[in-house]
């Protein structure tokens, strides 16, 4: 059974959260002066960008992991989600401009990195990387082989700063584009998310085996039940987050336009 006062502490996931924050304290400290000369230390950047750590740990680190892993498909679902969604945002909102342009400047720029992060790139790339996951032997192999698992983490976080790019880019080398593209990238994200989600909601079979065989947590909640629930909780998810950008990107969008100069 579960226990709950156990807290992972692998030096993989704990040594790599902690370089994280102290590169993040360098880049922010002693070298503020050199990447940006005269700029105040950002407290509210920090705030979030440590938030992000925090929460990322949250997700992986804590008992969640243990049911995630072994009992519920939804426990699973929803630790990911907290990785793509909050934690990702939080990460890019987080960083400063001054932080990531030199790196994008070093990695070739608009011509590279341009590419890469454009919004069709973007909706590609974290589309095709979270669905293909989700296919039974990969999710599987997941839940039997840790490092697998770790990487799967891992690819889905990087997808999902890619995800976030186009609507809260740090960076002044790659600004996000129009709030007109953002409302379409969002449409067509969300659109090319259904397939994964469908898949998981409307399956006649239980798609992953160690979820069908895990012992029950919860009196009466089914295998089936259990993927219902995740492939809702999947769903959901997404559209009350491409909702809520849409407003935000709406609003925002307003607003420049009634400060634009009449005529």
């Amino acid at each position: 059974m579960i226990d709950w006062r156990h807290w992972h502490n692998e030096p993989f996931l704990t040594g790599g959260l902690i370089i994280a924050g102290w590169l993040f304290a360098v880049l922010a400290g002693p070298l503020r002066a050199r990447l940006a000369p005269g700029a105040p230390y950002p407290k509210g950047k920090a705030a979030l960008f440590y938030s992000a750590l925090v929460l990322f740990y949250l997700a992986v680190g804590s008992p969640l992991d243990q049911v995630a892993e072994r009992f519920l498909l939804s426990a699973h679902m929803a630790q990911h989600l907290v990785i793509m969604y909050p934690v990702a945002l939080l990460l890019l909102l987080g960083t400063p401009s001054w932080m990531i342009d030199p790196a994008i400047r070093a990695l070739g720029g608009k011509r590279t990195v341009g590419r890469l992060v454009s919004p069709l790139s973007c909706a590609l790339l974290s589309t095709l990387v979270i669905s293909v996951w989700h296919a039974p032997f990969l999710y599987e192999w997941t839940l039997q082989d840790k490092l697998v698992h770790v990487g799967e983490h891992l690819m889905f976080l990087a997808v999902s700063l890619l995800f976030w790019w186009p609507l809260a880019s740090p960076s002044e080398e790659l600004p996000a584009p129009s709030y007109a593209v953002r409302m379409i990238y969002l449409f067509a994200t969300e659109i090319t998310m259904i397939p994964v989600s469908a898949y998981i909601v409307f399956s006649g079979d239980i798609l992953y085996p160690t979820y069908e065989y895990a012992p029950r947590l919860i009196a009466g909640f089914s295998p089936g039940d259990d993927q219902l629930t995740a492939g809702i909780i999947m769903k959901i998810s997404g559209m009350l987050v491409t909702l809520t950008a849409l407003a935000v990107c709406f609003f925002k969008w307003s607003r420049s336009s009634n400060r634009s100069p009449a005529g």
